[in-house]
């Protein structure tokens, strides 16, 4: 009597036979009509064939500091899925800060930069950032060196009614009287408090996005999906904030 073979779980074709054994040693089959490979009570599950939640979950734990291995173990999902995924959604992802429209009046701006490295400590990436010291918003963000043109590209990434009104404090690195407006620019110690709220954005960052940890195994390996995380985490944040912060958070 001749075994009975599963059905294929895509096409449900019964045009199925055997096609060795996967790394964990159980039985492989494969699909004649469709090509499916598969094995029977699968522990891993496409994601295809997953409820809403399983995507909603998958969203919050990237926002969190989780290796993608570590997602993958908590979600039993394929990490070849996962990481293409990922490729995707942060290439998408938007590289402009969102927040609310402001009038023009006095603002107060706080900035400063973050080292972090992609792929090996020798390839340097700054994380430059801006952030508002009355709703707490970041409204700049620039990653790439530690030059002025950087500093630059991070005036450049405020939104205009920034650039016009707002009073900056910075630490006394070089680059920023080079090209902040000097009637504005504000160059302190951190003895003041008047770079606390951006200092401590920087800690939450390194918190929170586990490719920033300066001793980790999950660092970045391709400098687009740097990028793409740490805007992804930028516009949750704001978007968590309320429309006017009068607390320190």
């Amino acid at each position: 009597m001749s075994e009975a073979m599963p059905s294929c779980p895509s096409c449900q074709s019964v045009s199925v036979v055997k096609n060795g054994s996967t790394r964990h040693g159980k039985q492989n089959y494969k699909c004649r009509d469709c090509g499916r490979q598969f094995v029977e009570n699968p522990q891993w599950q496409r994601v295809s064939e997953r409820t809403q939640d399983t995507y909603d979950l998958l969203e919050k734990l990237l926002l969190e500091k989780i290796p993608l291995t570590g997602i993958a173990r908590v979600l039993k999902i394929s990490e070849r899925w996962l990481q293409s995924y990922v490729n995707h959604k942060y290439e998408d992802v938007t590289k402009q800060v969102e927040v609310e429209q402001k009038t023009k009046h006095r603002l107060t701006i706080q900035m400063d930069e973050l080292w972090s490295f992609v792929d090996n400590k020798g390839n340097k990436q700054w994380i430059w950032l801006a952030i508002d010291a009355e709703t707490r918003e970041i409204v700049g963000c620039y990653i790439g060196d530690r030059s002025g043109e950087s500093a630059q590209k991070l005036w450049e990434s405020l939104p205009s009614v920034y650039r016009q009104c707002a009073v900056i404090y910075t630490d006394f690195y070089t680059a920023y009287p080079v090209v902040l407006p000097c009637k504005r620019h504000r160059a302190v110690g951190k003895e003041t408090g008047k770079t606390n709220y951006i200092d401590r954005f920087n800690c939450t960052l390194r918190q929170r996005v586990s490719r920033l940890v300066r001793k980790t195994l999950s660092f970045s390996k391709k400098l687009e999906n740097h990028i793409g995380a740490i805007w992804n985490f930028i516009h949750h944040y704001n978007a968590s904030l309320p429309a006017r912060s009068s607390f320190p958070f």
